[in-house]
């Protein structure tokens, strides 16, 4: 007789998916589905290209959300009758098949109760994700390609849409910088908790002592906003600088000076567009990134003076926040939430997921302190 009863593991599953879709509101995603339906099907959308356009997005977006938590419910179901077959059947690959789901369906939940953790009010936004070669010299530009890599792969393995928007190449390997935005449901509130500087420790392949060398990343996340409006930037503020987009090695991509960099004089802030088409469309670009970036340095200079007056210091994430280990023990490491993986060739393939859900809920617990 085959002893399979995993009730426990199913009803621990449904209590978590039951506090998950009370968060989510399914009730209400939707009648916001059902609206911006009707809008999406409005005889005249495209007359506003930009408007259409955002419709079109949040319209996907809530439908990806009600997707994610109606395919968890239809999965449980099955379940359900799974684990019914193998009892009645007596059958040992079915009962396989059903803790394998179980095991599947933990996983799946665990991400979906992540995700219920993002409420902050740019959470569910587009993220924009700048990478910065450190110090380090050229270990520390090829590590930059290297996150690089790593995040687009996470991107490809989530099936989340990817616009690589600009690239600096530095002149032996690697990459000086690149800004890429991922335009998929909390993408932002998933990605922030990557911000930091990230540490990378190996034998350098561009020393011939064999030694060990340790370089830095940069890795900076901001939210894609629809405007702005809280900014506003006089002409007067701004250096506007126009240059020929160019790929590795200095060959050009194009024959214009399309390219655009933009730098903000009173803060020093610099951004720089060079893969949409034309000059026009790289300066709108560069522009709404800057604005965003100047939008939270003016909140986040609010919150500082808010807790100067209350009296209040709290610990912030200091500079660095995770080591990449590739020699002796290898290791990837992240110092605030203390999660570790012990193989880095699979998180710079874009297994990154066991990292940026820890690193959600230490943020959870550090904002509820």
């Amino acid at each position: 007789m085959l002893e399979f009863d995993p009730s426990a593991d199913i009803q621990a599953l449904r209590a978590t998916f039951s506090d998950i879709a009370a968060v989510v509101d399914v009730t209400a995603l939707r009648a916001e589905i059902e609206r911006l339906s009707e809008e999406a099907g409005a005889p005249d959308l495209w007359d506003d290209v930009e408007k259409a356009q955002k419709v079109t997005s949040a319209l996907s977006h809530r439908q990806a959300d009600l997707k994610r938590v109606t395919d968890v419910e239809q999965r449980l179901d099955d379940l359900d009758v799974l684990v019914e077959l193998a009892q009645e059947m007596d059958d040992d690959d079915t009962a396989a098949e059903s803790l394998r789901e179980i095991a599947d369906l933990q996983d799946v939940i665990g991400q979906l109760e992540v995700q219920t953790l993002l409420d902050g009010e740019y959470d569910d936004r587009p993220a924009v994700v700048t990478i910065r070669s450190g110090a380090g010299g050229d270990d520390a530009t090829d590590f930059a390609e290297m996150l690089l890599r790593m995040y687009l792969r996470w991107a490809e393995r989530h099936k989340y849409s990817v616009k690589v928007m600009d690239t600096s190449y530095a002149e032996g390997a690697g990459i000086k910088s690149a800004t890429f935005e991922v335009d998929a449901p909390y993408a932002y509130g998933t990605l922030s908790v990557e911000a930091g500087t990230h540490r990378l420790a190996r034998i350098s392949p561009f020393g011939g002592a064999d030694k060990r060398q340790t370089s830095f990343a940069a890795v900076e996340v901001i939210p894609a906003l629809e405007e702005a409006v809280e900014v506003d930037v006089p002409e007067s503020d701004i250096r506007v600088d126009v240059f020929r987009s160019s790929g590795p090695g200095g060959q050009s991509v194009n024959t214009t000076d399309s390219a655009v960099r933009i730098t903000h004089l009173p803060t020093g802030l610099v951004v720089s567009m060079q893969n949409e088409k034309s000059q026009i469309q790289n300066r709108a670009a560069a522009m709404r990134v800057l604005q965003t970036r100047l939008l939270l340095l003016k909140r986040e200079e609010e919150a500082a003076k808010k807790k100067e007056l209350a009296g209040t210091i709290t610990a912030s994430w200091g500079d660095q926040m995770r080591s990449y280990f590739l020699y002796g023990q290898q290791l990837v490491k992240d110092l605030r939430t203390g999660h570790e993986v012990g193989n880095p060739a699979v998180v710079f393939d874009g297994d990154l997921d066991g990292l940026i859900a820890a690193g959600i809920r230490w943020r959870k617990r550090k904002d509820d302190d």
